[in-house]
């Protein structure tokens, strides 16, 4: 080979090096793929009833790896903390004004439909699957996925724990889920499109009734026997003596609820540890499906997000529940793990406030679908390389049933403060959170504390007229469940 060939050749290939590198970098293993993605739902899952947030007790290693690998959230809330309000946020990327579900009946139209998250991906080429609790209406739209498995017989809201499987035998619905998940990643899983999984756990939602109790899997009912779950804070009998009076009734549902376990110490320890065992039954349904990926070669192109749709009290201020604005109820885990997230997000613990309308346009953009312009949400990933300003509120709202049942509560939650008014009785709460974050003292009274309320009153009166639902459609939402 002569020298001026070398000359020429060389250049040549240097390019060539170099515009490999531009269109798969070295430090990505996705190319230009699609990534796969799975979305893990649990219903009622407080953001502190994991290990990776903290508890010593819980048993959660499967998420707690996949938290420190990725990104942790510690600052996630939903916009509405009840199932089919927040379950359509987080398909459509709306606060509840927009998508119009204000109760358990009430189906999307199609045009919403058209909207949420898992159909625009089909439209870009995914397939789409749904396992377990749809939990918006009464008519689940299966036909419009390519793989569905419904855990809710026909739209009546709430799955049972325990049902028939197909061989005949009684079956717990987190043992549904499982293996509705094997059988999809092992039919579509190499199919040569990219795929997005959505699965909904009825775990660790209690089994309804006072008190209400939680149908554990047998393999679990050893789990934290020899520990004793410490009483919260605000369990304290006081701090329901505190509330006002339209509050303080047996009629109120999370007190309802609560009834049967005061004074009985050993139901409480019994109500929190299968509460606790139920999560760390959804935890090895992750492990598993992760294993199902690394034999199926799917897990180096896989983005896994692990959400909440709401939280709940476990004796707080003397209830059993969710709906209130309180911490408890409205705040959630939330956990991306992308094996080719860039290196400066990846072990992230984010302290930005994130919620659940940011799903829908997180996962869009993840499989580089634009969102639409009536999604409310942020790009998740955006956020937490700084791409976007920090979100410093967010408008809160809750209207289904109303008082005496549920009295109905709207506000904003800021990073510092929390203000709450529970609309049909004008009655106020202002919590600094920073300083008080169990809540104990309403500060709307406190003259100390007067700018601050003047200050997020005006917010509120702001934020309601965009984000508020009209007294006439929150009169509709009353659709016993």
């Amino acid at each position: 080979m002569s020298n001026l060939w070398i000359k020429c050749l060389v250049p040549l290939l240097l390019i060539a090096f170099l515009q490999e590198g531009i269109a798969q970098p070295a430090s990505s293993g996705r190319g230009t793929s699609k990534p796969n993605i799975i979305f893990f739902l649990t219903d009622d899952q407080r953001w502190d009833a994991l290990g990776a947030a903290g508890n010593t007790i819980i048993q959660t290693p499967h998420l707690d790896k996949l938290a420190r690998a990725g990104i942790l959230f510690q600052n996630a809330y939903v916009t509405t903390s009840i199932c089919c309000v927040s379950r359509a946020s987080l398909l459509t990327g709306q606060y509840e004004a927009y998508h119009n579900i204000h109760d358990f009946s009430t189906d999307f139209t199609q045009d919403a439909l058209s909207q949420t998250y898992p159909v625009l991906l089909k439209k870009a080429g995914y397939r789409i699957a749904s396992v377990g609790k749809f939990g918006v209406g009464k008519n689940p739209p299966h036909a419009m996925y390519d793989f569905w498995v419904d855990t809710e017989e026909g739209g009546k809201g709430q799955p049972d724990y325990i049902i028939t499987g197909d061989d005949g035998n009684p079956i717990h619905d987190t043992d549904t889920l499982n293996n509705a998940i094997q059988k999809f990643l092992s039919n579509y899983g190499n199919t040569g499109k990219p795929f997005c999984l959505s699965v909904s756990f009825k775990a660790p939602h209690e089994q309804d009734g006072h008190p209400p109790k939680y149908i554990i899997q047998p393999a679990y009912r050893d789990y934290y026997k020899d520990i004793t779950i410490p009483e919260p804070v605000t369990a304290d009998p006081k701090y329901w003596e505190q509330l006002p009076d339209f509050f303080r009734t047996d009629t109120n549902f999370a007190r309802a609820r609560w009834q049967g376990l005061l004074g009985t110490p050993s139901l409480f320890q019994e109500n929190v540890k299968n509460y606790y065992r139920l999560i760390t039954g959804v935890d090895d349904v992750v492990g598993n499906t992760m294993k199902k990926l690394r034999e199926l070669g799917l897990d180096k192109n896989t983005i896994i997000i692990f959400m909440g749709d709401n939280g709940m009290f476990l004796g707080e201020h003397g209830m059993e529940g969710k709906w209130y604005g309180y911490e408890e109820s409205i705040r959630v885990p939330l956990l991306i793990y992308d094996p080719n997230m860039p290196d400066k997000i990846r072990q992230y613990k984010a302290s930005q406030m994130a919620l659940n309308i940011d799903i829908a346009p997180t996962i869009l953009a993840m499989a580089g679908v634009q969102a639409p312009k009536q999604m409310q949400g942020l790009n998740l990933m955006d956020l937490a390389l700084n791409k976007l300003p920090e979100r410093n509120e967010f408008f809160y709202q809750h209207y289904f049933l109303g008082s005496p049942r549920i009295p109905k509560v709207e506000g904003v939650v800021t990073k510092e403060f929390k203000y709450m008014n529970y609309i049909e009785h004008n009655y106020e709460e202002l919590y600094d959170v920073k300083h008080d974050p169990h809540e104990t003292a309403n500060l709307a009274d406190d003259p100390q504390y007067k700018s601050q309320l003047s200050a997020l009153r005006k917010r509120y009166r702001s934020m309601q007229k965009i984000y508020g639902v009209s007294a006439e459609k929150r009169a509709k939402a009353k659709t016993v469940f």
